[in-house]
């Protein structure tokens, strides 16, 4: 019995068996402009999301700079800083601390350390970051952010 020409192996195909080329781009073009279309919006949320990391942060540092205060009778000085959240300042003795947990909560989302005005005529103290731009002044992301209301 003779095989079947239909199940040669050493037929060729039809050109069914994948993708051509031109759907192959037709597809990356479509992908390439929901990526085009998205970016923007994504990057939006996530400029977002960092000040409004910041702001908590800057809330949490000051319920610990409250804490400190009631232990101790003071805000950290100027020389002392925020570090004193984490660390006993020498010649502290009434510090039960660390009022913070994590070293890099000193740290505002953008990597740089939050700055620390230390406490006048007892209002308190101002922690503030300087945004995204890591300059004074700026809107949006780069717009500074502080514990004053």
């Amino acid at each position: 019995m003779q095989a079947s020409p239909l199940r040669s192996p050493a037929r060729a195909t039809s050109g069914e068996d994948g993708y051509t080329l031109l759907e192959l781009l037709v597809v990356l073009a479509i992908l390439g402009l929901l990526v085009a279309l998205a970016a923007p919006r994504v990057m939006s949320y996530f400029s977002r999301s960092k000040t409004s990391a910041a702001q908590v942060q800057i809330s949490s540092i000051e319920t610990a700079l409250d804490l400190y205060r009631l232990d101790v009778g003071t805000y950290p000085t100027t020389d002392q800083g925020l570090k004193a959240l984490i660390d006993q300042p020498t010649g502290v003795a009434e510090w039960h601390g660390p009022y913070l947990t994590r070293r890099d909560g000193l740290d505002d989302p953008w990597g740089r350390p939050y700055l620390y005005a230390p406490s006048t005529n007892g209002v308190q103290p101002v922690v503030s970051s300087l945004g995204a731009d890591g300059k004074v002044g700026g809107d949006g992301e780069d717009a500074d952010i502080t514990s004053q209301h």
